[in-house]
């Protein structure tokens, strides 16, 4: 009896079962060394994470986000000094891609830039100097001559619109651009609508601002101007009655992109933005900023097409996700632009800080 308790107890059972654990304890090594292997794999050889993009960005750890606008474009981009906020579908859209990319809106500040400094990168700071932004979302079309300059890399276009001719509304309804051959016709420098224009032999005139055209046009110092129609569309509506537009049946195509200066970590992660409110069903925030900008002045446009109501395709940026992240929004903290938030003090100064007898 004592002999067989004893080989119960302290004979071969407790070995059988040591070895087993040890087995075990080997295959579940293996696996862990081949799990370890295959995830370091993939983070060699793999595309980045989006926390990649973001430290290539150099945007981990930053305060706020520079971005240069227009602050004159109506239904565009439009500063309004009695309630200090900046409105328009660019600036919705530049809220939109803050929000993916971390920022909420109190931390985005947004920086006056004229139209020739959109290459540059060059807005204004508080005290009138020229200061590097982040990004310029400012009605910038993209060209192959602009994407060969050293200081832009274009996103994915956001908005596609054709270029146009506002005269006021006492003048007949044009159908070409030649019929404004020999008058006085208004653009901003370094425009894309300078080429047609000078074919058609307009006498032109530069000004560097749109605002200072409108104005130029409403007082008789101009006959026209051209420029595209998402641009012009907002002073016809802020002027009912007074200005109208001419589709003059140009068929080149202006498709606005956000330049990044060149950052293409940034450029990637302003096209992942991009790609998801093109592709989401749920994400409606480009066709809500549509609408409340754009759509609503198709009426006062006329027959001329304000843009085109769809967001342009954009292709899918591959970045490195678990599947269990797929479903996941693309920001940190997406939101929709909000309705009125206060600019910062320092951007309030910049944006009056180049302002002229006509306002800006």
């Amino acid at each position: 009896m004592i002999a067989s308790d004893g080989g119960r107890f302290g004979g071969n059972w407790p070995r059988g079962r040591t070895i087993r654990t040890l087995r075990l304890g080997v295959v579940l090594a293996v696996l862990m060394l081949v799990v370890v292997t295959i995830v370091v794999l993939v983070q060699r050889g793999g595309p980045p994470t989006r926390e990649d993009l973001l430290e290539q960005a150099h945007l981990i750890g930053k305060q706020d986000l520079r971005i240069g606008v227009k602050n004159d474009h109506p239904g565009m981009a439009l500063y309004d000094p009695k309630t200090r906020t900046y409105s328009g579908f660019d600036i919705d859209i530049a809220y939109m891609i803050a929000g993916d990319l971390g920022f909420r809106p109190s931390q985005v500040r947004f920086l006056p830039i004229e139209t020739e400094d959109r290459a540059r990168m060059q807005a204004r700071d508080a005290d009138g100097r020229f200061v590097t932004v982040d990004m310029v979302v400012a009605t910038f079309s993209i060209t192959e001559e602009r994407e060969r300059l050293p200081t832009v890399s274009f996103s994915a276009p956001y908005l596609r619109t054709e270029q146009t001719v506002m005269t006021r509304q006492d003048v007949e309804p044009a159908e070409s651009m030649s019929d404004f051959s020999g008058m006085r016709m208004c653009t901003t420098a370094t425009s894309t609508s300078t080429g047609p224009a000078a074919e058609a032999k307009v006498r032109l005139v530069s000004r560097n601002s749109m605002k200072k055209c409108a104005d130029g046009l409403l007082s008789g110092e101009f006959d026209a101007v051209t420029s595209d129609a998402a641009i012009l569309a907002g002073f016809v509506k802020q002027y009912p009655g007074r200005l109208r537009l001419h589709d003059v049946g140009l068929d080149t195509l202006e498709s606005y992109g956000v330049n990044t200066g060149g950052n293409d970590a940034l450029t990637k992660l302003v096209n992942l933005s991009l790609y998801q409110s093109r592709n989401d069903p749920r994400d409606r925030r480009w066709e809500d900023a549509f609408d409340r900008n754009l759509a609503a002045e198709q009426q006062a446009a006329g027959i001329q097409q304000v843009a085109i109501s769809e967001q342009p395709p954009v292709e899918k940026v591959e970045i490195r996700q678990w599947p269990w992240e797929r479903d996941r929004t693309v920001g940190a903290g997406t939101f929709a632009a909000p309705a009125a938030v206060p600019v910062p003090p320092a951007a309030v100064t910049a944006a009056g800080a180049r302002r002229g007898p006509d306002g800006r």
